[in-house]
């Protein structure tokens, strides 16, 4: 039997039943026609060293040509090579991003068969491999069995605990690496800043930021780290304070995250400054147009898309999908469309986009009308979740009662997709407006038979259905258990005080403002921008 196929053979799962056996069988001839070209060229190797081979399985692993890895991995095996650790180390570096876990477990059965499973460089890699399958004990046992821990051993253990959400843990593992005096690298202070940022540690932070600079470490590589970590905690000017101490010796890495922060933390104007000043690339302009998206900011948006157009952006269907949302947000519709149309591959985000769009905007029929084009003409994209839900509050805003109740079933019927509390919530709202009101009440009585749970946004959708029909007792009802479930929010005590002033029971109504200003709560300010073009050319922006 030839290499090519004994690999085939090994890449299969090993199993005693005939019927799997079979069905396997079908999948290996596709993976062998697939990958022709590489099972070609091992029968052609000539009769290498083992340092040429653990080379290729290492460049194969850095291209992310997981399948060539295995093959050659396989082919190696089967030649009867002398394996060393650093076969194995990129061979299980491939098997975490391989489905299942038995290509790990194989190759970790064959370094121990083989005596090379004991030193710092295999154990890290299996301390690696375990953790992304998920079992964290297993990957921490391997770490207690490695005598002489380095840096990168340390550093494994931190990002499993961070991958499987134990951030307090990877503190403490960073605590115990410094008592037994390993020096940190760049990427131990860039998980311990990602740690601190998911327990909000503002605090342990600027500790870490300071051991950065007491021990040298390289700004420029750990500037996007502390950028991020600032921007979490809500204090932006201390990440702009690190990209000025750099002195311009920043990448657009760098500069892409400093301008998703200055938008999380509304800090509009920085982030256009630092945007002006580089050259732009797509992730840069994805993020400004999020802030023209937010700020509503038209004039702006226009100047990114002149800057996409300018520098051959808009094939990139992601960039093409915010333009389109920063119009929709901006009032723009036509707009929006004009460029939906010229999108040349739409993806479902794409189709979403534009049916919300015209639903936000009240157009409910074109909503449909796309959304019945997506069906026929969507070259394959297939309606998602979210589409539905679009589709919904589409109906729900233009009162199509009858056009929400197919498209509510179709989900199911058709898409086998799952309804879950927001769509229920959504259809709730199409009844409610409609004046269905036990229809409403119906369909959440099977939402509860079908084992769905009624979330704050299905007693809301209740609550304001019985508000425009007037239904007291149950809304009521609806009220008592959305203030069960959030009782400490102060929007829905203004919900279910506007609701005893709807049905004319202002005294309940004034007691709610009463227990509102017991409990501390306020109502939040509304507030409208206008921008105001002056003679000079400058533009002010206003909250009113």
């Amino acid at each position: 039997m030839s290499v090519s196929h004994c690999c085939i053979r090994y890449i299969s799962c090993q199993t005693r039943n005939l019927r799997v056996f079979a069905s396997i069988e079908v999948l290996l001839i596709k993976i062998q026609k697939r990958y022709a070209h590489i099972f070609h060229s091992l029968e052609e190797f000539p009769r290498r060293d083992i340092y040429s081979f653990n080379s290729q399985l290492a460049s194969y692993v850095r291209n992310g040509n997981i399948q060539a890895t295995w093959a050659l991995f396989c082919h190696m095996h089967f030649s009867c090579c002398d394996l060393d650790a650093f076969t194995f180390t990129p061979v299980l570096s491939a098997c975490s991003a391989l489905p299942g876990t038995k290509h790990g477990k194989q190759v970790h059965g064959l370094m121990i068969k083989r005596g090379v499973d004991v030193g710092t460089v295999s154990k890290t890699a299996l301390m690696n491999l375990y953790s992304k399958y998920g079992c964290l004990d297993d990957s921490v046992r391997v770490f207690e069995e490695i005598g002489l821990k380095d840096v990168v051993t340390w550093n494994a253990l931190i990002s499993s605990f961070l991958r499987h959400g134990l951030a307090k843990k990877s503190l403490d593992v960073f605590a115990t690496m410094r008592r037994e005096r390993v020096p940190p690298s760049e990427f131990t202070f860039s998980s311990v800043l990602k740690a601190c940022s998911s327990l909000k540690a503002f605090g342990q932070g600027k500790q870490i930021h300071g051991l950065v600079v007491v021990f040298g470490r390289d700004l420029v590589i750990l500037s996007t780290a502390l950028i991020d970590f600032y921007s979490d905690m809500e204090r932006i000017s201390e990440g702009l304070k690190v990209f000025s101490s750099l002195n311009n010796m920043m990448d657009n890495v760098m500069c892409n995250s400093l301008i998703r922060g200055c938008i999380k933390n509304q800090k509009y104007k920085e982030a256009f400054s630092i945007l002006s000043k580089r050259r732009p690339n797509v992730i840069a302009l994805t993020s400004a147009l999020g802030a023209c998206s937010q700020n509503s900011d038209l004039w702006i948006g226009k100047q990114i898309h002149c800057v996409a157009l300018r520098f051959g952006f808009t094939d990139d269907t992601q960039l093409c999908n915010v333009i389109l949302d920063m119009y929709a947000k901006c009032g723009k519709i036509l707009n929006a469309r004009s460029l939906f149309d010229r999108i040349s591959h739409k993806c479902v985000v794409s189709w979403t986009s534009m049916i919300d769009a015209y639903g936000s905007h009240g157009y409910g029929l074109e909503a449909l009308e796309l959304f019945k084009l997506m069906e026929v003409k969507g070259n394959g994209v297939m309606p998602n979740s979210v589409t539905f839900l679009a589709v919904l509050s589409a109906c729900g805003h233009s009162g199509l009662v009858e056009e929400g109740r197919k498209c509510f079933n179709l989900m199911r019927e058709k898409y086998g997709l799952d309804l879950h509390q927001e769509h229920y919530a959504c259809f709730i709202d199409v009844l409610g407006r409609a004046g269905q009101i036990d229809e409403a009440w119906c369909l959440f009585d099977d939402m509860i038979k079908n084992g769905t749970r009624p979330t704050a946004g299905i007693w809301i959708a209740l609550l304001n259905a019985c508000s425009l029909n007037q239904d007291i007792a149950r809304g009521e009802f609806a009220a008592k258990h959305l203030l069960e479930l959030e009782p400490n929010k102060s929007e829905n005590y203004v919900l279910l005080s506007n609701f005893y002033a709807t049905v004319g029971r202002w005294d309940s109504a004034d007691n709610l403002r009463d227990i509102m200003k017991k409990k501390g709560l306020s109502k939040e300010v509304g507030s409208s921008r206008v921008t105001v073009k002056c003679h000079n050319e400058t533009v002010i922006e206003k909250v009113v």
